[in-house]
């Protein structure tokens, strides 16, 4: 009898063990996933229902936008991500910015970055992926292939630009619709057969023949005739960099986020640490709230002029910034009863122009382990030509006039003395983009409101430069008055960044029923789960 049911259990393993990678196979809570394109969160969702990992979700997610949302995320991009693996407990930072050539030729009319996202993917897919690689790869090159609809978060980045996309003919031949001369619009068909046939590529061979191969070379020919700059050394030498994190404690949890040269990691990571000083946020009363995000907004900003370099990396540690002493060097100048005014804290205060073309997502599995992303083009369609005969959208190279990753800042809370995942979230929208992801993460995590809430809250912004304190239309004119009477200039805006998070209060893997995924309204994003 004992050896009939040994034969059972290992007859109900191995048969367990070949449906893996099979849609259903995770029974219950399969984790989740929030992006700005539903197509990609729809994919993702499938392959943690497939018993793939936050990571192996988060590579599904990735090549899928490059097909939906390539505006900010083709392969020509790049981007940063915060991950955590719930087996060592580890946070870290991957960044694989799209970054300038080493050199940039007379001839190229249209300079351009070296393509970073595939080997950026299969950096993580190295270390925490768990399905085959293959099958990540797989529906992405399908939907280049067959087609797509074209979703609404698309739809508005190609409306943006619509004449710079018309006036390029591999642009207009692929983006533009047959019977006008005009972009695509929402629910118009979209195939890129070129695409599919490297993301082909990337499925057999991995990205080993993009960077250092057959098809590098033919990359760099057809970068080369679209007037771009990038050579086979360029790709070659290309590797993405593993890096620590910016702390942040949060009682038992670590709020952990990027490290420079995005920068808004440790922008984000200032301002979460004074509203979180002495229980200062917790503490305030409703009417100063709003106040306190402003001024901690304002602190960090004028701060960042102190330590922000022109490389975009930090002139001292990082996570010196969010030292204890720092923080509260930054907050004596805070009253809560009145606004301090900003050329009062820095003259390294200066108005920058910052790069709001950016796309955020997060993924969880049902092992507590999750990924938090954002990427870029440096510029929305990078460089707004497309390399021929390959379907791949250049990277505009990062440099003046606000390209680059410094608006760029995901971040990840978790317990580490327990491995726990409790929230995550990326966002996007520029200089905004910071505070916008501080404004939820703060009426979340310290503020204890339920997620859904605290992204639909009206949200504020100050920069420093010029001294006003930017507001969501709609905020309410009590706030307002508050605002008004604590001596702030106040401007309206329609919406203040981006921001897509995950948030589990009780935490995952124990406790997944507390937990909420949800997408900005402010976008056309998509967050699912399931159970």
């Amino acid at each position: 009898m004992t050896a009939v049911l040994a034969v059972l259990a290992i007859s109900g393993c191995s048969l367990k063990e070949t449906e893996r990678g099979t849609v259903g196979f995770v029974e219950g809570y399969i984790g989740g996933v929030v992006s700005d394109e539903p197509r990609a969160a729809l994919i993702g969702r499938d392959v943690l229902s497939a018993g793939g990992s936050a990571a192996d979700a988060a590579i599904a997610v990735y090549f899928t936008l490059s097909v939906t949302l390539p505006s900010s995320a083709s392969l020509g991009g790049g981007g940063i991500c915060v991950i955590h693996d719930r087996k060592t407990g580890k946070v870290e930072t991957l960044d694989f910015l799209a970054r300038a050539p080493n050199s940039i030729p007379s001839s190229a009319t249209r300079p351009t970055a070296i393509p970073a996202n595939p080997r950026g993917f299969f950096a993580l897919y190295s270390k925490y992926g768990r399905l085959r690689w293959a099958q990540l790869i797989s529906p992405a090159e399908k939907l280049a292939r067959f087609g797509t609809r074209v979703s609404r978060a698309f739809a508005q980045d190609l409306a943006a630009v619509n004449e710079a996309l018309i006036a390029e003919s591999d642009t207009r031949r692929i983006f533009g619709r047959s019977d006008v001369a005009a972009v695509k619009q929402e629910g118009d068909f979209l195939t890129q057969l070129d695409l599919s046939g490297v993301l082909g590529v990337l499925r057999t061979k991995g990205p080993g023949d993009f960077y250092n191969g057959r098809l590098s070379r033919q990359i760099v020919e057809a970068v080369t005739q679209a007037g771009g700059s990038l050579t086979v050394e360029d790709l070659r030498n290309y590797v993405p960099v593993w890096r620590e994190t910016v702390k942040v404690p949060l009682g038992n949890e670590t709020a952990h986020f990027a490290t420079p040269p995005a920068a808004a990691g440790p922008l984000a990571a200032q301002m979460l640490a004074m509203l979180a000083d002495d229980d200062k946020f917790e503490d305030a009363k409703a009417d100063e709230r709003n106040h306190l995000l402003a001024e901690a907004a304002l602190f960090a900003y004028a701060d960042r002029g102190r330590w922000l370099q022109a490389d975009g990396l930090s002139s001292v540690d990082a996570n010196f910034l969010v030292s204890k002493k720092r923080i509260q060097s930054l907050m004596q100048a805070y009253r809560p009863d009145r606004h301090v005014a900003a050329n009062s804290l820095s003259p390294a205060l200066v108005q920058r122009l910052e790069n709001p073309s950016a796309t955020g997502f997060v993924t969880v599995d049902n092992d507590g382990s999750a990924v938090a992303c954002t990427l870029t083009m440096n510029n929305l369609f990078g460089a707004g030509r497309i390399a021929p005969g390959t379907g791949i959208l250049l990277a505009a190279i990062p440099g003046p006039g606000g390209r680059g990753p410094t608006p760029l800042g995901p971040m990840l809370m978790v317990n580490e003395n327990v491995k726990e995942f409790f929230f995550g979230a990326a966002a996007s929208g520029g200089v905004t983009a910071p505070t916008a992801l501080i404004n939820v993460a703060a009426r979340t995590l310290l503020g204890k409101q339920k997620l859904r809430d605290a992204i639909a809250a009206k949200r504020v912004h100050h920069g420093g430069k010029p001294d006003l304190l930017y507001y969501e239309k709609g905020l309410g004119a009590d706030v307002l008055s508050a605002l008004s009477g604590r001596g702030h200039r106040t401007v309206e805006t329609t919406a203040l960044g981006r921001v897509n998070a995950i948030s589990c209060p009780d935490g995952i893997p124990p406790e997944p029923e507390t937990c909420e995924a949800v997408t900005d309204p402010r976008g056309f994003g998509l967050a699912v789960t399931a159970d």
